[in-house]
């Protein structure tokens, strides 16, 4: 839901926020800590994801999610170009690992397919010729217009993933797919919960997540890496499941994306609702 936007004073936050950037790649995480401090008191709603950036560095909460603004603005001004960037120079495929993993299995074709985070279209793409009805949801307009030009869906929704399975009266779905989501939420109750209540009972839910080396989260279920997006691990994915009433059918490790050259580890997540 869109709310109305407070006045922000733009020449001060764009001054705060280009002083925190440079201090942080500076690697002064203190002071940039303290700008990042200024960004938020100047837009609260965190269009810049100061909040996401601070627990980046260590200086900061880990958040519950990225904010919705932040995701909003980050995928509003990258739309026109998103395919090219992230297929053709980071390399990501998991649309279509998606596919793979469906075809090797033998499932399909299904009736109702919910695309969480669809973007532009790539998991819808992928997809299209393996269900009869696609609905997609993403956060930013101007993705869902690019999807909406596509012709791959049946629904387009603008919306927050977690609000749409909230709010959701529409019959169930056979599965629900969110590539690309759950680097932008830290905890998963809400998204597996609301996914619960959206599936048939024997219907599947599957997603991608980031990862990193167990040293690194030292105990914590999740936490946001070092290129601003959430990383989760593996063992919480998979008792957040059990307790939200799915059953894991399988997790393959996957490289999500490259990111300056290097990749990025996760998951490739299938369950099933028990229902």
């Amino acid at each position: 839901m869109r709310r109305p936007m407070t006045k922000i004073d733009e020449d001060a936050l764009a001054e705060a926020y280009n002083r925190a950037l440079s201090l942080e790649k500076s690697g002064d995480f203190d002071a940039a800590a303290k700008a990042y401090a200024e960004v938020l008191a100047l837009d609260p709603e965190d269009h810049g994801g100061a909040a996401v950036r601070l627990a980046s560095m260590g200086r900061g909460e880990t958040p519950e999610k990225a904010p919705d603004a932040y995701v909003t603005t980050l995928f509003d001004q990258h739309a026109e170009v998103f395919d090219n960037v992230l297929v053709d120079q980071l390399g990501y495929c998991v649309p279509l690992l998606v596919r793979q993993r469906f075809q090797a299995l033998g499932m399909g074709p299904f009736k109702r397919v919910l695309d969480l985070g669809c973007g532009t279209g790539l998991t819808g793409g992928a997809l299209r010729d393996m269900a009869d009805d696609i609905t997609g949801v993403d956060l930013s307009e101007n993705m869902v217009e690019i999807a909406h030009e596509k012709d791959l869906y049946e629904t387009l929704y603008v919306a927050e993933a977690v609000d749409f399975l909230d709010d959701n009266d529409d019959e169930p779905f056979d599965v629900i797919t969110a590539t690309d989501v759950l680097p932008y939420l830290g905890a998963l109750e809400p998204l597996f919960f609301g996914a619960a209540e959206n599936l048939v009972a024997g219907g599947h839910f599957i997603f991608s997540s980031e990862t990193l080396p167990e040293e690194t989260f030292a105990s914590r279920p999740f936490m946001v890496g070092p290129h601003q997006r959430f990383a989760h691990a593996a063992d919480y994915v998979r008792q957040r499941l059990a307790e939200t009433g799915f059953d894991i059918v399988e997790i393959t490790d996957i490289t999500v994306r490259m990111e300056e050259g290097e990749p990025i580890a996760g998951h490739l997540v299938l369950a099933k609702y028990r229902g």
